[in-house]
């Protein structure tokens, strides 16, 4: 399985957390990362998106339909995140726009078989592939960040 986890892009300081907009930075951000991850993203694709407003708005980057899922959202954890994303069992590859530091614990458990805080840059991609198995290891095949702004 592919699993692909993005951090949502530069976004204003504010209250509530939730409501908090992208900052143009994060809008370029978002386009950057959309360039370059886009055309490589299989048509069965599922998007996953917390409802947080800049989550929402790094997801609308790519153009495509995606499923808000408040499992995913600010404050998630580590097996709610994998829920939703059908770990390691979902029929096509899960892209899900989420949080840190929720992101970086799920690549870190993944990658690395326990949970500790990853660092991830906002708007930073982690392409991780395999899981399917015991058999088949769990790797980290790409990381994305955005252009230099």
């Amino acid at each position: 399985m592919d699993l692909l986890l993005w951090r949502h892009c530069h976004a204003l300081d504010g209250v509530p957390d939730v409501a908090r907009p992208l900052s143009p930075r994060g809008v370029k951000e978002a386009a950057s990362i959309t360039r370059r991850l886009a055309p490589r993203l299989p048509a069965a694709c599922r998007v996953v998106v917390s409802p947080a407003l800049r989550a929402q708005q790094t997801a609308q980057a790519l153009n495509r339909p995606f499923d808000t899922v408040a499992t995913v959202g600010t404050g998630a954890s580590v097996a709610s995140v994998l829920r939703a994303a059908h770990w390691p069992h979902a029929p096509h590859t899960v892209l899900v726009v989420g949080h840190q530091p929720t992101l970086g614990r799920v690549a870190s458990l993944l990658l690395e078989g326990h949970e500790r805080d990853r660092p991830m840059r906002a708007g930073e991609v982690l392409w991780i592939t395999g899981g399917e198995s015991e058999s088949v290891p769990t790797v980290l095949t790409e990381t994305i960040v955005p252009d230099p702004a």
